[in-house]
């Protein structure tokens, strides 16, 4: 009788749009665990865009479960949100239940031409095609609005959180931290038509939380959540071991540089 050969665990699928519809259900773990965005960054963005965010009309494109619309609206703005995925948008709704959204994404938004002064991007340009997602920004913006994108990165300066990215390039065979990486070079990747021109800030940002929560948090990303749930589990277990050797009180002190892209659109001319 022949032997049949060991079977072997398929790889998971990583293909972005696999990974995009991950967090559908993952929504309630993405929206308790996630970190939000420090005040500073709306001071930024305001700074970049030369308006306040008070009383602006502002789109925010792949609003997942909310996190940065709640700052959006609490900062004064009228904030619609588009968000294309059916358990993101249930989230939301549950946080945000008197703030309107739409379906749709960046490369198609539902939404009329010249009518919003800002349009926001919080962790969401790179599920876009900026060959769409550009021009489809420039339609909906009026002239002189800006369109801002963000991204909280891990702080790759702080020992700890270096090795943690290295244990995680080793579990998935890839390298989680190349897009933050090349986040930090956005202005001149984010349109790759060069139509916009973006100016760029970081901002540094800390926040302080139980073990639970950032292993929570860690799973929330969809490289784990495409991973099959005994494997992501193995490994965020071999994780709380290393982490309370550094904290050994369980709470972790998470690092993020915020990378802010900010272009303005050109405004009318005077005809007076």
């Amino acid at each position: 009788m022949t032997a049949k050969p060991p079977t072997s665990t398929p790889a998971p699928d990583n293909s972005p749009s696999t990974r995009a519809r991950s967090f559908d259900a993952a929504a309630a773990q993405y929206a308790a665990n996630r970190p939000s965005y420090p005040p500073a960054l709306f001071d930024a963005v305001e700074e970049l865009a030369a308006r306040p965010l008070a009383g602006a009309r502002v789109v925010d494109v792949g609003a997942g479960t909310g996190i940065a619309t709640a700052l959006l609206h609490a900062r004064g703005a009228d904030v619609v949100a588009v968000e294309p995925g059916d358990g993101m948008a249930a989230e939301f709704h549950r946080n945000l239940p008197g703030v309107p959204i739409v379906r749709g994404n960046g490369n198609a938004l539902p939404l009329a031409d010249a009518s919003a002064d800002f349009v926001t991007y919080a962790q969401a340009w790179h599920w876009t095609d900026p060959a769409r997602s550009v021009p489809e920004g420039l339609r909906v913006l009026r002239p002189g609005g800006a369109l801002a994108l963000w991204w909280n990165t891990d702080a790759l300066d702080v020992e700890w959180i270096a090795e943690a990215a290295e244990r995680a390039v080793r579990f998935h065979g890839i390298d989680i931290t190349v897009e933050q990486r090349k986040a930090a070079e956005r202005v001149d990747r984010a349109d790759p038509s060069g139509r916009l021109r973006f100016t760029r800030r970081a901002v540094r940002w800390s926040r302080r939380v139980p073990v639970d929560t950032h292993l929570a948090n860690l799973g929330s990303h969809s490289l784990f959540l495409v991973t099959p749930q005994e494997r992501t589990a193995a490994f965020l277990d071999e994780e709380r071991t290393h982490l309370l050797k550094v904290f050994p009180d369980g709470n972790v002190e998470e690092t993020y540089d915020v990378v802010l892209l900010v272009a303005i659109t050109e405004a009318e001319a005077d005809t007076d």
